[in-house]
């Protein structure tokens, strides 16, 4: 693809985001940025979820994985929606019934303001991180497919997107966010659909033929019991999924914000449930078209086309027409760009009400803080991106579940305490054993094939973390005559 041709696409998508944040944006005031004045319908935030927790990083590295992992990773996906259904019937009634703006205030209604400002400070750093790596797959194929070739240094590629994301989340906050998602949702899916049906034409495959190139495959193997010290032994896989989901979706305030934005508990069951299943669907279409590119490069003979790098070279290198080139471009963008901006949303509602507070705080000066925090995080985030780009770190999959088994692990714990005891913490401590926590996960991964014989921590490590958070906590504590609630 032409550097013209890119820059027509991302436009064309950009004006379409442009005007339905313009338009969901009207009239939004601070309940409306943060929580949508919880007037979203359960069915439209169902259908923006399917991708809201898929991003750049799952477009480029889902189908990318298949080479060294076939299906494996559908072992995770089937533990996402157990977590999903822990997070329906546990979390979420609890939210809503102590109708919070930021989840992180249970933990000083429970614990103590440590607790809170501890929570809300793991998240922080988890989603700067967390989204900085997934803006950065896209802002790397953008400096590849245009600024490079137009002779533009990478800081105004990261300047540019930035900007971008920063304007249309400025007013509306999670209500753009929600009508956003489900623009990302339809074009991520029709862009999966697309690019595998132009794909398997090329090879001339129908849809019999298809399944069964795929099924009489190397790259179709789902599941993985043989050995437990590889990463992708299924009991391995299967419970990182449920605690990593419980992490990432049910104790993230990114995506626990569109489900408290629906009317009621028994709406945003709804919508966790029906958005879990589709994810599970969506997932097993990444996975097939990563399996069928992978049969397209070895009939082609395209030796570069492995890992992340596979769905950009071969959807751009000019091996297929032209319009799958610009369904990939529109399905990475609007993944990009769409969790580039509900993780700001996110950030600017987590530093404004859990680190700066918002009681006592009239409507004018709560609104002055969340701007001047919103742009504050985008300016974050640009930093990030830069640093990352300077640490050449393109392993982005694996770079996302990594950081959150250190970053969630302390927030699990945290949130596992509370609800499963009655205990009572020493609240001015409690940063000491979070902080301690993903330590000693550390040195658990460094020495764990020596301690034991061999065997290598995958993104099980959350759960670990975790527990060593629990035990901390349960350290610190002492009996309480009279629990908070």
């Amino acid at each position: 693809m032409t550097p013209f041709a890119v820059i027509i696409t991302v436009l064309a998508y950009f004006a379409a985001l442009f005007i339905i944040s313009s338009i969901s944006g009207r009239k939004a005031d601070n309940a409306g940025f943060f929580n949508g004045n919880r007037k979203s319908k359960w069915y439209v935030v169902a259908f923006a979820m399917i991708g809201a927790s898929m991003s750049g990083v799952t477009f480029v590295s889902v189908p990318g994985m298949v080479g060294t992992s076939s299906f494996g990773y559908m072992q995770m996906t089937i533990g996402f929606f157990v977590g999903q259904l822990i997070v329906a019937f546990v979390l979420v009634p609890l939210f809503y019934k102590m109708n919070m703006v930021s989840i992180y205030e249970y933990l000083e209604k429970r614990f103590g303001m440590e607790s809170h400002k501890t929570g809300a400070w793991f998240f922080f750093i988890s989603k700067m991180l967390g989204a900085s790596v997934r803006l950065f797959i896209v802002c790397l194929t953008l400096q590849l497919l245009v600024f490079q070739p137009l002779g533009l240094p990478f800081i105004l590629n990261v300047i540019i997107s930035i900007g971008i994301v920063l304007m249309y989340t400025f007013k509306g906050g999670v209500k753009s966010i929600i009508w956003t998602d489900s623009l990302k949702t339809f074009c991520m899916v029709v862009s999966i659909i697309l690019c595998t049906v132009f794909i398997a034409k090329e090879m001339g495959l129908s849809f019999g033929g298809l399944v069964s190139k795929i099924s009489q495959s190397r790259y179709s193997r789902i599941w993985f019991f043989d050995d437990a010290n590889d990463p992708e032994y299924f009991f391995k896989q299967f419970f990182a999924g449920i605690f990593t989901l419980i992490a990432t979706t049910g104790l993230d305030q990114d995506m626990m914000q569109r489900s408290l934005s629906c009317r009621n508990y028994k709406d945003a069951q709804k919508n966790i449930i029906t958005s879990g299943l589709l994810q599970t669907v969506v997932i097993f279409l990444f996975l097939t078209l990563g399996a069928l590119m992978y049969l397209f490069s070895d009939e082609k003979g395209i030796p570069i086309a492995r890992g992340d790098a596979l769905f950009p070279t071969i959807a751009t290198g000019g091996y297929l027409p032209t319009i799958v080139g610009i369904l990939f471009l529109v399905g990475l963008v609007s993944c990009a760009y769409s969790a580039g901006g509900s993780a700001l949303t996110s950030l600017t509602t987590s530093f404004t009400v859990d680190i700066l507070g918002i009681k006592g705080k009239s409507e004018s000066q709560v609104s002055r803080s969340r701007k001047t925090v919103h742009i504050l995080m985008a300016v974050g985030m640009g930093i990030v991106i830069f640093v990352f780009n300077l640490l050449n770190n393109t392993s982005a999959i694996d770079a996302v579940y990594k950081l959150a088994s250190y970053t969630y692990g302390p927030i699990l714990g945290m949130f596992a305490f509370g609800i499963l005891t009655k205990r009572q913490v020493r609240d001015k401590w409690v940063p000491l054993a979070a902080l301690v926590s993903p330590i000693l996960c550390f040195i658990l991964q460094t020495n764990s094939a020596r301690w034991f014989n061999g065997y290598r921590f995958s993104y099980e490590l959350l759960i670990f973390n975790a527990l060593f958070t629990f035990v901390g906590l349960l350290a610190l504590s002492r009996k309480a005559s009279k629990a908070k609630a």
